[in-house]
């Protein structure tokens, strides 16, 4: 995809596309934010697309939901090109397929926790009363039972994006947009949300694209990550493939303040000549390795297992130590 906003847009698409950086268009009097960009994302997926102030991340975020149009390219919401709808059947698509949770809450101040949550659902005339009870359900979820009946200025700003959170969850829509959903919040709430986020997936199993500016942030949170660079992609990779092989020069300097013990997990620990016991403590496979040592605390062994149940393998206090010893020296 490519968006250019300016009355040239489409020559400059032309010497974009024969890979001009967009600096050089400056003479066409136009505004590259999206350059070439593809990317498909899998069902239950959490990609992340993170970028600085300017890399087209926010431009590329709106083209995904319609708001925006691509000048050259398509946006396909199971295989369906949403550029090509009507008016009406973008609506319904929002409605129905994608939600969005904002950066700074959006919600409406003189209406209830309760009926924010179900904003969504009224907009597409579900009844009052089984919109309240789906907006129940996931305040509920999100830790907030029992603040339905206030208002949004009597929370704080992390309830206030639980409940932004609540309201895309009650559309139960297959998609959700995060466009710097977390940022506005203290770093203590912000890591909360994040771990809340992490536990609701495992739930619900939501096709999440995820928009950031922090790599820490984005790390934690991806399946995989989308790194732009003045509006084109540096690198598509799992956080661990990121780490251990970025693309170029500027992913690896993106990444040199990384804390990779807090982003590489258990499963880089695998000690191979430890032995599998089934009868040893069990830790999940991502677990970060820089939590694996304080869990060694009847055993100096430690088996990991994956979401299914099945054992990956063993670590070790050894290995423990020397995957933690490994992650602060590349960091």
């Amino acid at each position: 995809m490519y968006k250019v906003f300016g009355r040239q847009a489409g020559a400059a698409v032309e010497r974009l596309s024969d890979g001009s950086h967009r600096d050089t268009i400056a003479d066409l009097d136009v505004t590259a934010a999206v350059i070439d960009v593809s990317f498909e994302v899998k069902p239950g997926e959490i990609f992340v697309v993170m970028g600085l102030s300017g890399s087209g991340k926010s431009t590329l975020i709106r083209m995904l939901n319609g708001l925006l149009e691509p000048t050259s390219g398509t946006v396909e919401v199971d295989g369906v090109n949403i550029s090509a709808l009507s008016k009406k059947d973008l609506l319904r698509l929002r409605g129905e397929k994608i939600s969005m949770v904002f950066q700074h809450f959006a919600l409406l101040p003189h209406r209830t926790v309760r009926e924010n949550a179900a904003y969504g659902l009224e907009l597409r005339g579900v009844p009052r009363a089984e919109r309240d009870r789906r907006a129940q359900e996931t305040l509920d979820l999100v830790g907030l039972g029992g603040w339905e009946d206030k208002l949004p200025h009597q929370l704080s700003g992390g309830m206030q994006q639980r409940v932004g959170l609540a309201r895309a969850l009650a559309a139960d829509t297959d998609i959700i947009l995060m466009d710097e959903a977390f940022s506005a919040l203290d770093p203590l709430i912000r890591r909360d949300m994040q771990t809340q986020l992490l536990e609701l997936q495992k739930t619900l199993g939501k096709t999440i694209v995820f928009i950031t500016h922090d790599l820490n942030e984005a790390m934690r949170l991806g399946d995989r990550i989308c790194v732009l660079r003045d509006g084109r992609v540096a690198q598509i990779g799992t956080a661990q493939e990121i780490l251990s092989a970025p693309a170029n020069d500027y992913v690896e300097r993106f990444i040199e303040d990384v804390d990779r013990t807090r982003v590489l997990t258990a499963t880089e620990a695998i000690d191979p000549d430890a032995p599998d016991d089934a009868s040893l403590p069990e830790v999940a496979a991502d677990t970060p390795i820089a939590d694996l040592y304080g869990s060694m605390t009847t055993s100096d062994h430690l088996r990991v297992v994956g979401d299914d149940g099945r054992a990956i393998g063993t670590v070790s206090r050894t290995s423990v130590l020397a995957a933690l010893a490994a992650g602060k020296e590349s960091a």
